[in-house]
Parts: C-alpha cells; structure tokens; sequence
C-alpha cells in the first residue's frame, strides 16, 4: 500500500493529504442554509451539509494530491448520521483515485483491535459473506497498549494489503508530556519509533514499510532525529500551517530522495477562504480556494525538498 501512496506522491508531486475535518463553522452559509431548510436542524441536516462542502471540496482538489485524511471525530459528533457521511465521503474520495488514511487514533488489546482493525481496514464475515465497512486504506493507530495494541492492526494490512501510522511525536503543545520523558536515558518518542520499526519489518513493501509513523511538523529538531531512527518508515506530518509548523520545519521529515513524508493540512485548505489570502473567492467559492492554497502549499513545500 505504501508504493502506491509513493506512486500517487510522485505523479502528483505533492506531498500532500489534505484533512477532511469538517466543522459546521467551517461550512458556508448558504450550504448550512440548504441543508437546514430541507432537513431542519437536525443531525441528518448537519450530516447533509458536510457532505455537500466535503464533496465541492474533493472535485476542487482530487487530481492535485496523493491522498485525503478524513478525522472520525468531526463525523462521530453527528451521530450515526455523521458516521453516514464519513463512510460516503471514504467512497467517493477512492472512486477519485485518492487514497484515504483514516484518522481514528484506535487502539486497546486482542479481539478489541482486531474488531477495530477490521472496522476500518479489513473485512467482517457475516454468515458466509465477506463484507466492509469503512475500509479505508491507511490509519492512525495509538500505539500505548505495546504491541498487543497494534499487533491486531498490523496483521490486517498484511492481509489486505493496507498501511498504518503509528502516533510517535505529535505536533501539540503538550505532547511532550508524556512522549518526551526520559525512560533509560532516551526520550518515550524514541523507544516508540524502535517498535514502530520492529513492527514495520515484518509488513515492508519495496523500500519503505506500510506500518508508518506520525511525527508533528512542529518539532523539527525531534523530526530529524527521528528520520535518521526511522530511515525505511513513511511520516505522516500534521502539524504544517495553521498549527504553526512551516515548510523549513517539515524539511526534516523527508529523505534525501525528496520522499518520506506526506504532509496534512486540514483547516489550512478546506477553510482557506475564511483567511485574508484567499478571501477574494468568498464564500461562494470556497472549494476553489481550497485547490490555491494546495497549489500555494504544494509549491511551498517544493521550495525546501
């Protein structure tokens, strides 16, 4: 699975995945507008509305980037009409080519991995049938259970050929709370990435493994430590634009190759018209707002690769 993230990177080139995390402040009036008056305000409206701005957003910006990242969160807060549209927008994403990492952050041990694992990447026999549920072709895995947490999601993708990324050093303020504690000698951070390694070995496809890692764009000190621990393990790299990390701080994710990292912007792209750059699309044009500050993010990222 990896490969072809790398692939859809290269004829791209765009080392980019935006986050489809939909907030109703995010979402034009006159889509909240539509959706209200047609299903009230109601979970099912809300739910309507963030498929119409998620969809305008996907035609604006699909044949730009690899790959979308869609937060569960933002679609679990409408309830099981929510989890509608997050499924929908999963579908429509890959029947446009784009591969979809899923940003659910799971993890607990045996069976109830597994159960998530197949959830989201694999499958589930129901009587004698096979079936899917969001199927998505990459996750974010919490990795705090050891590999008894992560060992169920690692045996999926060997099964289906899917890809993981495993949270090593966040971009938030207070991830070094935990992750940056001496434990030995070396910081938490570290001692995760060497069992991300460890679990990517047995899962590698071609030069780089589909058990990734998630490093934070705003640490690139820690980031460049970290590639050099993690030579063969694709980065996932949150952190860039509105959460203050710049492309000089992503530059230390990458390989010398110009490969390594894929970057995500969520509200940097999908609510670019709500910023001063881009505010003479208005409203109206939100979604091709979002395709410039692609195209404005992909050639800022190419001016240090």
């Amino acid at each position: 699975m990896i490969q072809r993230l790398i692939q859809k990177i290269q004829e791209t080139k765009a080392p980019i995945c935006v986050g489809l995390d939909p907030m109703l402040g995010y979402i034009p009036d006159h889509i909240l507008h539509a959706s209200f008056k047609e299903f009230g305000e109601t979970m099912e409206g809300a739910a309507h509305a963030i498929w119409n701005f998620n969809k305008e957003i996907v035609d604006q910006v699909w044949d730009l980037i690899p790959s979308v990242k869609p937060q569960i969160a933002m679609y679990e807060q409408f309830g099981v009409e929510g989890l509608k549209v997050y499924e929908k927008t999963v579908r429509y994403c890959q029947e446009k080519g784009l591969l979809v990492i899923g940003d659910a952050k799971r993890g607990d041990i045996g069976s109830t991995s597994a159960a998530y694992a197949t959830a989201h990447l694999g499958k589930v026999k129901v009587g004698g049938a096979l079936c899917s549920a969001f199927h998505t072709d990459f996750m974010t895995v919490n990795p705090y259970f050891g590999t008894d947490g992560v060992k169920p999601f690692v045996d999926v993708c060997k099964e289906e050929d899917k890809g993981l990324f495993v949270l090593v050093k966040t971009s938030n303020p207070s991830s070094g709370e935990f992750q940056d504690k001496k434990v030995d000698g070396r910081p938490l951070y570290e001692l995760v990435a060497d069992k991300v390694v460890e679990w990517g070995e047995g899962c590698m496809d071609g030069e780089y493994s589909n058990v990734g890692a998630v490093v934070g764009a705003t640490y690139p000190e820690m980031s460049a430590v970290l590639r050099k621990q993690m030579p063969h393990t694709y980065f996932l790299v949150p952190g860039y634009g509105a959460q203050g990390g710049t492309a000089k701080d992503l530059r230390p994710c990458f390989n010398q190759d110009g490969l390594g990292a894929i970057v995500n912007s969520s509200r940097g792209i999908i609510a670019a018209y709500k910023q001063e750059k881009y505010a003479k699309f208005g409203p109206a044009h939100f979604a091709e707002a979002s395709r410039q500050a692609v195209l404005d993010m992909a050639a800022d990222i190419g001016s240090v690769l």
